[in-house]
């Protein structure tokens, strides 16, 4: 498993009338951790578009959520890798309070599109190597 996390402050424009988070800025939320944990590896989704002429279109999106966040709340995003990519990444996510409450949770699944070919490939090796660390079987 390889997990990263990300602070992130509501602001003002992000809420509804009622002063919540609005629910649909979540998926936003999501994007930035999930784009967080690619950068912690060493990678960009800039450098995986340009130079591997890979992109990563969303196919799945799940979202649960469980209580409120408000206006100023310093939000912690954990986002983790379960499982090695194979055609597809699945980013679990986890938003927490400052009280370190779960209120929202979910699960991005994004493929690997070749954009020259126009089709879905497997992970490419660069992202393989990346994380093979942390998803190898200990040996008894």
């Amino acid at each position: 498993m390889y997990a990263h996390e990300i602070q992130i402050r509501v602001r003002y424009g992000e809420t509804d009338q009622m002063g919540y988070l609005y629910y649909g800025n979540y998926a936003q939320y999501y994007e930035v951790g999930r784009v967080e944990l690619i950068r912690s590896l060493g990678l960009s989704y800039k450098e995986m578009e340009e130079k591997h002429g890979i992109w990563l279109p969303v196919a799945n999106l799940e979202v649960k959520y469980i209580r409120p966040a408000y206006y100023d709340d310093l939000l912690t995003v954990r986002t983790e890798l379960r499982e090695m990519p194979d055609k597809f990444i699945t980013f679990h996510v986890e938003i927490f309070n400052e009280q370190r409450k779960l209120i929202n949770a979910g699960r991005v699944r994004l493929g690997f599109f070749d954009a020259a070919q126009k089709k879905v490939v497997m992970a490419p090796d660069f992202i393989q190597e990346k994380l093979k660390g942390y998803f190898e079987q200990a040996v008894p």
